[in-house]
């Protein structure tokens, strides 16, 4: 053996300690991002099916759902909104009081140093459950961008901290950015989802926000999942027209493109750890196939370690938790 060269990597992996002392990669509680689904009515605070632990909440108990996300150390939320109403448009995304602004208003009257973003989209809005205007059952492009810049504008006066457009509309962005401006929001900045996949991962979100299509699917707008370049192609587009920060949706089975957009552009990266990965882990846990936290932990390190720097995750409450013990 004394003739045999090799090298030790054990000598750092002797102990917790060490383990530790030169670990690379590090999630922290400030890189969580919690996705909160408001709705319209009084005293509702039902679990969604496919989502064990996510919860439609009223605007009567957002002050105490706010409240446990504080003192859990989480610093801020993805709003998305349930209406009770919904049409062609979508008229209540824009709203001055749909249900995202009313939300909005609230958390930041009770909650100030609290970060909202206000998800920007029309899908959850529209009878038809698509993202845009439709004709002749086709998405139209340019015409949804009109209603998408009054969206953002009507949430940036609700008080929202960041705008998060989530439709994949050609010039989104821009459209954003200049009804943000003219409306004197200069400062309100825009969370892209600059790279947002055509996935079968969303499924349990569609029956949280009550957002299937009626009819069709979303792939002429939203991305094919073998394509790597497009992706840079779309993000370099949304850096262009005045983004400040880029998502990458769905997370875990995109993480090469994650440190790719990392790699190209020298915007905050944002992993959005969609709903069927969550799913499937809360599954797999409640009939005892995985150790939940520390698949977790090894899961949203990952996208740290691809590249994330913040992660909008289900399961932001919960690893909170697990990094404060």
């Amino acid at each position: 053996m004394k003739e045999i060269q090799f090298d030790r990597h054990r000598r750092l992996r002797t102990s917790e300690s060490l383990r530790s002392m030169v670990r690379e990669t590090w999630l922290r509680k400030e890189d969580l991002i919690y996705p909160l689904f408001v709705v319209e009515g009084d005293n509702i605070h039902n679990e969604v099916s496919s989502m064990p632990g996510v919860y439609h909440i009223s605007l009567d108990g957002v002050v105490k759902e706010m409240t446990e996300l504080v003192q859990l150390g989480i610093k801020s939320i993805i709003l998305f909104g349930v209406p009770k109403e919904k049409d062609p448009l979508g008229g209540q995304a824009y709203h001055d009081h749909g249900i995202v602004q009313e939300a909005t208003r609230l958390i930041k009257s009770e909650f100030p140093e609290l970060v909202v973003i206000a998800d920007t989209c029309l899908c959850q809005y529209t009878d038809h459950g698509h993202c845009g205007i439709i004709e002749n059952g086709s998405v139209l492009n340019d015409p949804t961008l009109d209603l998408l810049a009054r969206t953002a504008v009507s949430q940036a006066k609700a008080g929202a901290d960041i705008i998060a457009p989530s439709n994949m509309m050609d010039g989104f962005v821009a459209a954003i950015r200049s009804g943000l401006d003219d409306a004197g929001f200069e400062d309100v900045p825009i969370m892209s989802y600059a790279v947002k996949y055509s996935s079968s991962f969303y499924g349990p979100f569609r029956d949280a926000a009550h957002s299937s299509p009626q009819f069709g699917d979303r792939k002429t707008y939203q991305m094919d999942p073998a394509n790597r370049l497009e992706a840079l192609r779309e993000a370099e587009s949304d850096v262009n027209e005045g983004a400040d920060f880029l998502i990458v949706k769905p997370a875990l089975s995109y993480l090469d493109i994650m440190r790719d957009v990392k790699d190209r552009f020298p915007l905050p990266v944002v992993a959005y750890n969609v709903s069927g990965e969550y799913s499937m882990i809360k599954a797999a846990a409640q009939n005892g196939w995985v150790n939940e936290k520390e698949i977790v932990m090894e899961k949203l390190t990952s996208m740290k370690r691809a590249g994330a720097d913040l992660i909008i995750t289900y399961h932001a409450k919960d690893a909170a938790a697990w990094l404060s013990n």
